[in-house]
């Protein structure tokens, strides 16, 4: 048996189900949010998630500054919640999104969805489908969470008097339910809370943020 074995090539081997490998079905999807407004701030956003890991990565910059992406946690019942929404949309596959009508430019937007070597998208500038309104809220949330992450984090750096300013409108933007998953935050805004060197409103009300981070859903 041993010697028939060794007479046979690795198609062959294949072919008879000697030897056996994990195919696509073990690949992991991800999903790919991007946005792209010219003569706005931020002009690009793209933002990936992974259905099967905490670990995403965004990009939120001008057109004219260089490519760079970063680190960030997403939970597992954001993203399911995230790819949930894709597979009520086909995983993009042949959806047309935009309203089609003569309305202002609100920022060329992508959905794409990959597996394997299968990727699917969609374009649009503003759509009326609620799953797709959804899953564009939470990737904006998303985005914006990260802008008051790098907005909070250059003023510790390079600003200290102007943090009170930045938590004000982290402040204002959690009244209104727009950021995702706020106590991501938590770890900076501690950093903020026990650093002398800023002023003690702003102290306080990172500690009172961070407390209320702690405390949602």
């Amino acid at each position: 048996m041993i010697s028939r074995l060794k007479s046979l090539t690795l198609p062959a081997m294949l072919f008879a189900g000697l030897f056996c490998a994990p195919l696509s079905s073990a690949q992991s999807a991800k999903l790919t949010f991007r946005r792209v407004f010219p003569a706005s701030t931020p002009e690009f956003i793209e933002i990936i998630v992974r259905e099967d890991s905490d670990d995403a990565t965004y990009e939120i910059r001008q057109l004219d500054e260089d490519a760079s992406s970063a680190p960030f946690q997403v939970s597992a019942a954001l993203r399911a919640k995230m790819f949930s929404y894709a597979a009520e949309l086909h995983h993009f596959q042949g959806q047309d999104l935009d309203v089609h009508r003569k309305i202002a430019n609100l920022g060329a937007k992508t959905f794409r969805w990959e597996q394997g070597k299968q990727a699917f998208e969609t374009k649009f500038n503003y759509t009326l489908n609620s799953t797709a309104t959804q899953l564009l809220q939470i990737f904006e949330g998303l985005a914006r969470q990260q802008e008051h992450f790098m907005l909070l984090t250059r003023r510790m750096k390079y600003d200290r008097l102007g943090v009170n300013d930045g938590l004000l409108q982290l402040e204002s933007d959690l009244n209104r339910g727009l950021l995702p998953e706020p106590n991501r935050l938590v770890p900076l805004l501690d950093q903020i809370a026990s650093d002398s060197r800023v002023v003690e409103i702003a102290r306080q009300r990172a500690r009172t943020l961070a407390d209320r981070f702690h405390r949602s859903p």
